[in-house]
């Protein structure tokens, strides 16, 4: 879910790149200059693939997961270099990335078919089957 909403997001900030580019205020002297245009049109492309990778983690695939490290990478590799434009809204970001990062690469399965839904935490008691 976070991975989705992080990538919407992506996308909404890349849109108002585009359209409204004045939006955006540059510090001086940043290394880095690009267009407000350019940028948006990254966080456009960087959002809605990162938005389909959350999409395809529901499915289960293990090759989802893969695809969400590397888009949150990319996510967040944009997100720093963007720093200038929108401090607040970068580094929210790269928080989420930070998170979805960690969370998918330290999920485990325990045997082929388990579903996330399922309690794997063994905190609640089990009870002896019925006979």
């Amino acid at each position: 879910m976070v991975l989705l909403m992080m990538g919407l997001w992506q996308l909404v900030m890349g849109i108002v790149a585009v359209v409204r580019g004045s939006f955006f205020v540059l510090t001086q002297n940043y290394l880095y200059t690009f267009s407000t245009t350019g940028w948006g049109i990254l966080h456009i492309v960087l959002g809605a693939l990162a938005a389909l990778a959350g999409l395809a983690l529901f499915t289960g695939a293990a090759w989802a997961r893969g695809v969400g490290i590397f888009f949150a990478v990319l996510s967040a590799t944009a997100n720093f270099f963007f720093i200038p434009y929108y401090p607040f809204w970068s580094l929210l970001e790269i928080a989420m990335a930070v998170f979805v990062i960690w969370s998918l690469a330290v999920w485990r399965p325990r045997a082929a078919g388990t579903h996330a839904m399922r309690d794997d935490t063994g905190d609640l008691p089990r009870t002896a089957p019925m006979r």
